[in-house]
């Protein structure tokens, strides 16, 4: 397995509100951990609620004692939404704060995740498919029928979430597994990748690259090009790439 991960605060933004984690070695019961979150808020809120959101994760994680990584990721999200709260509730500067959330992990060939918000995660091989759903106004207009999805990207309301972290006292988890196959390269990312670069190019890009580090280089650059108007963040994993070829 390899795995890459980097933020960038983008062309446009002050503060970056995006924080990644990545860890190759287990986490509690979990083989590896990988997490994107995309902090909301004013002043440094975001930059506070995304970076303690991923934390609390990643300890509540490395210290479960439930079975399986569904129990175990559902468990701390909700830990982590319960303290997001509690700390918004002590600190008036943070009052309003919240985060999208990505978790994942990887075991046996198979991508265990949950998502909270519009954060995404994508599988690519010889096509890229969007697996997690958005949290969004604009994607539920679209599933309800209302616009068309090729509307949504340019749609004045795309960046209102209807999920997130530290928004209500019950958060909603979507939990998803897929079994992995070869040549399957997991992308995690923030929109500020997913609103400024398109879906095909975004595979065209990593398949054009040499390696992960390359490809998640590659599409902060494009990112930026096309404007950087928000915080970037990814975290690329490629569950395969030490496997010996016969």
């Amino acid at each position: 397995m390899k795995t890459f991960s980097k933020t960038d605060i983008g062309m446009v933004r002050e503060v970056n509100q995006d924080y990644v984690y990545v860890s190759d070695l287990p986490v509690g019961k979990l083989p590896n951990l990988f997490i994107v979150a995309d902090g909301m808020g004013g002043h440094k809120a975001g930059e506070f609620a995304s970076r303690f959101t991923v934390e609390v994760v990643k300890d509540e994680l490395a210290k479960s004692t439930e079975d399986g990584p569904e129990a175990m990721i559902r468990q701390a999200i909700t830990s982590a939404n319960q303290r997001l709260l509690e700390t918004a509730k002590q600190d008036s500067k943070l009052e309003g704060m919240g985060t999208t959330l990505v978790v994942a992990t990887v075991i046996e060939r198979t991508l265990y995740f949950a998502n909270v918000g519009d954060s995404r995660l994508y599988l690519l091989n010889n096509d890229i498919k969007q697996v997690s759903k958005d949290h969004s106004l604009v994607q539920e207009m679209v599933r309800l029928g209302g616009i068309k999805q090729e509307d949504a990207k340019n749609h004045p309301d795309k960046n209102i979430i209807t999920r997130a972290i530290g928004a209500k006292e019950q958060v909603e988890v979507d939990f998803y597994e897929y079994r992995l196959k070869k040549g399957d390269i997991v992308l995690m990312c923030t929109d500020g990748l997913s609103n400024m670069v398109e879906d095909t190019e975004i595979l065209h890009i990593v398949k054009g690259s040499r390696d992960i580090v390359e490809a998640v280089e590659g599409l902060i650059n494009k990112a930026n090009e096309n404007g950087g108007k928000d915080n970037i963040g990814i975290v690329a994993v490629d569950a395969f790439a030490d496997e010996v070829k016969l």
